[in-house]
């Protein structure tokens, strides 16, 4: 190991309480997505703590972006550190907001305990444990080596759960993510410290409305169950489409292996009169459903196009018109995210596949994600495609009870990081 090598390790490795003990105060506020809760909190400490680092910090609130509100504002966080002289800019990029806690948790879900090298917490692995990582990378990078050239940024951002609309994809539109003024894009989502993530699957969402006609209970023959006909599409779909998918494989390394095919996943199915109040205490009233609505979730391929996508459903659905009686439909598209995927010969892949076999020995695994996070807003909207996702932390704890962060982990991960900023950033 090199002396420059050496001094940043030990610069992390003496930083090691502080990582715990960020980490665990990042997880006791609770960015619960939804609603929002809490963002401006969050983005205050953090925003503090790199302050007092020699960040320059800016508070940016995402106006009228979907969920923000008075109530719960969409606030995101972005500091930048200059160097001593010219030179490009590394972006750490992490999301602040949290999924809700779920059941069958034995720890507190926002107590942060430390038990046996495990920080437990909604969040800390997806993905408080990893902007904490990246704040300790940037200022051991800082601390010992004060001559760099460029900038660091470093960014806490809203809403990613629910499509990143209120974080990056704002961010990005306001020109944050400009390749003039970043070059380099690493967000430290929980894929595994020995891999790096060079993008995701495609998406699309959409509802799917059944028609018919109501009528009395005890004469459905008067009437048209549209429930009825949302089951005739179900079975459709697992005679033709579902087969047709398990056909479909890419070349990309996307993992688990269940993901390398192309899925449809049924989000939800309501049919009938309106959902009650919990508190409701009476019956159902004695009715023929006239609207059933079913939410899709599409997750597609490099490979696939969104019209051939679209389609599919689409000669599916006009299949049924013309062979099914009085039967009637209507489709909404909702959220459509198309496939990303940088090059293993882009700059920043290169670099941070470089720091990992510096510090774990090893070269890594190059994966792509079966979901997707902010890297399709750099890439589409802000034009910047030398972005990855590296981070520590086991992506099957994500959103699971008892999630957990590894301390070991998030210290080699930090490490990759700050060699990755000594190699763009100190030659």
């Amino acid at each position: 190991m090199t002396d420059a090598n050496e001094n940043l390790f030990h610069a992390i490795e003496t930083r090691r309480d502080d990582l715990i003990a960020l980490t665990q105060d990042l997880i006791r506020i609770p960015t619960l997505n939804p609603p929002g809760a809490m963002y401006r909190e969050v983005c205050d400490y953090i925003g503090a703590r790199l302050k007092s680092s020699g960040f320059s910090v800016e508070m940016i609130r995402a106006h009228g972006t979907p969920g923000d509100s008075d109530q719960y504002p969409r606030w995101n966080v972005l500091a930048r550190h200059e160097g001593n002289g010219a030179g490009e800019c590394v972006h750490f990029n992490s999301h602040h907001d949290v999924v809700e806690v779920g059941n069958g948790w034995t720890f507190d879900p926002f107590g942060a305990e430390l038990s046996d090298g495990k920080i437990y917490g909604r969040g800390t692995c997806d993905m408080k444990g990893g902007l904490a990582a990246s704040i300790i990378a940037a200022e051991a990078f800082i601390a010992t080596h004060p001559d760099y050239k460029g900038a660091i940024e470093i960014s806490g951002t809203a809403d990613e759960e629910s499509g990143g609309f209120g974080g990056v994809a704002y961010l990005a539109e306001k020109g944050y993510f400009n390749p003039d003024r970043v070059q380099h894009v690493i967000i430290p989502e929980p894929l595994n410290k020995d891999r790096i993530c060079l993008g995701h699957r495609g998406v699309w969402w959409a509802e799917i409305e059944t028609k018919g006609r109501i009528a009395h209970g005890s004469m459905p023959f008067l009437g048209d169950c549209a429930v009825r006909h949302m089951g005739a599409v179900i079975a459709e779909m697992e005679a033709t489409l579902f087969p047709l998918l398990a056909t479909k494989r890419t070349d990309m390394p996307v993992v688990p292996e269940g993901a390398k095919q192309s899925t449809l996943n049924i989000n939800s199915i309501h049919g009938g009169e309106p959902v009650q109040p919990e508190d409701y205490t009476g019956l159902p009233s004695a009715c023929v459903p006239d609207r059933c609505k079913m939410v899709i979730d599409r997750r597609f391929l490099l490979e696939e196009k969104l019209p051939e996508v679209r389609a599919e459903m689409i000669d599916l659905l006009d299949h049924m018109k013309a062979t099914r009686p009085d039967f009637d439909y209507e489709i909404r598209d909702m959220h459509t995210v198309i496939p990303t995927m940088t090059e293993r010969d882009a700059p920043v892949v290169q670099t941070v596949s470089r720091a990992i076999s510096a510090v774990l020995g090893k070269g890594p695994e190059y994966v792509v994600s079966p979901g997707t996070y902010d890297q399709k807003h750099i890439d589409r909207i802000g034009r910047l495609k030398n972005c990855i996702a590296y981070g520590p932390g086991i992506l099957d704890l994500a959103h699971q009870p008892d999630e957990w962060i590894g301390v070991e982990d998030m210290i080699d991960s930090a490490k990759v990081m700050a060699l990755s900023l000594r190699e763009l950033l100190a030659g």
